[in-house]
């Protein structure tokens, strides 16, 4: 189990693009060619109509960019964990008809920044962002823009707001806490967690996620539930039921002097105790230390022997969206994108986890 974090931060976008050198020279009728210098380069949309000058316009068009980047942005929370700050370079080609195409990360700064800069591409094609194209000699033509993004932390107000308007506070003096402690919640779970009998007939094992929010009043209620291994609807009920049995264990966050809502991640197991999945049990297990193993051989920069041991996890489980969301954010950080799109989503169709949903459609071309 974790404390939930989910602040808002200020993210601060700096933009330009990057003179390179070209790559094409002649121009012919029908031309596909990608060119990297131009002689009037792409400029984003909503200064076009503008009566002014060429150069004005892509002035302009550049302030669009930034403000429409630092609208989509959303600051990684694993960046603001490990305080990454600094800049992500994307590149990406301009089509004749003003679609971005081809968006890849030429250099990352880790945290998950290159990603979600990659997102923010992707969604102008999904908002209808159609851009003015480069030109050569007076013809339309395809061309490269590079773009940096600056990661920047500003202080973050206090809460944030879900979509159904709940707020929940991610700084306080004082931290929501259960009643003797993490490991006594976890005590209390184990015992209260009922297994469906209807899951023992397919020895039916995995993991759910539910996010709790304990109000200032100590009433609590869930905000969110993930079922990576679609359980089904007995799982949820008793995973439900166990979570919002704690009512009133709970000593609310403070914030400033007064209690304020805050939420609490609980994560619960499910596994069948007869002796017919047992093999079952063990086998689920096993991968969820090779998730691990490979999770961390990952991390030390040994990433071809840490996606082997993913590999093997999800041999095991093939149908275990948590064990596809981390190989699937690792081919994200190797860049390999079929992959990625393959796993994430895969993970996406079990568990209904709509956390990759703004780039799948930018990686799973």
């Amino acid at each position: 189990m974790r404390k939930s974090l989910h602040p808002l931060l200020w993210l601060f976008c700096c933009i330009a693009f990057i003179a390179v050198q070209p790559t094409a020279i002649g121009q012919t009728a029908g031309d596909t060619t990608i060119y990297q210098v131009v002689e009037d380069p792409a400029r984003f949309p909503g200064c076009e109509a503008v009566d002014s000058t060429v150069e004005f316009k892509r002035q302009c068009a550049s302030q669009q960019l930034l403000a429409f980047v630092y609208q989509n942005v959303r600051y990684p929370q694993e960046a603001l964990e490990q305080n990454i700050e600094g800049s992500v370079v994307l590149t990406f080609v301009v089509e004749k008809d003003g679609r971005i195409s081809s968006p890849k990360i030429i250099k990352d700064i880790g945290g998950g920044c290159g990603i979600e800069a990659l997102r923010v591409i992707g969604a102008m094609n999904e908002a209808g962002v159609v851009w003015t194209p480069a030109k050569n000699k007076g013809q339309v033509v395809r061309s490269v823009v590079n773009l940096p993004v600056r990661f920047r932390i500003k202080e973050a107000p206090a809460f944030t707001i879900t979509a159904y308007g709940d707020s929940i506070y991610t700084r306080f003096d004082e931290a929501l806490a259960y009643e003797g402690g993490e490991e006594a919640l976890a005590a209390y779970l184990d015992s209260r967690l009922k297994y469906p009998p209807v899951g023992n007939d397919s020895c039916r094992v995995g993991n759910i996620d539910i996010q709790l929010l304990v109000q200032a009043n100590g009433d609590v209620r869930i905000v969110d539930l993930t079922d990576y291994n679609d359980l089904g609807f007995d799982f949820w009920y008793e995973a439900i039921d166990a979570a919002t049995s704690t009512l009133g264990k709970w000593k609310p966050a403070v914030y400033q002097g007064r209690k304020v809502p805050s939420a609490f991640d609980i994560s619960l197991s499910f596994t069948p105790t007869i002796d017919a999945c047992k093999t079952v049990v063990e086998k689920f297990d096993l991968a969820g230390r090779l998730i691990n193993e490979g999770a961390t051989l990952f991390d030390q920069e040994k990433q071809e022997e840490g996606l082997a041991k993913m590999g093997e996890a999800i041999a095991l489980f093939p149908n275990h969206a948590g064990l596809l969301l981390v190989r699937g954010q690792a081919y994200l950080d190797m860049n390999k994108l079929a992959e990625a799109c393959a796993d994430l989503s895969k993970a996406r169709r079990i568990a209904l986890v709509k956390w990759y949903d703004n780039i799948l459609p930018l990686i799973c071309r």
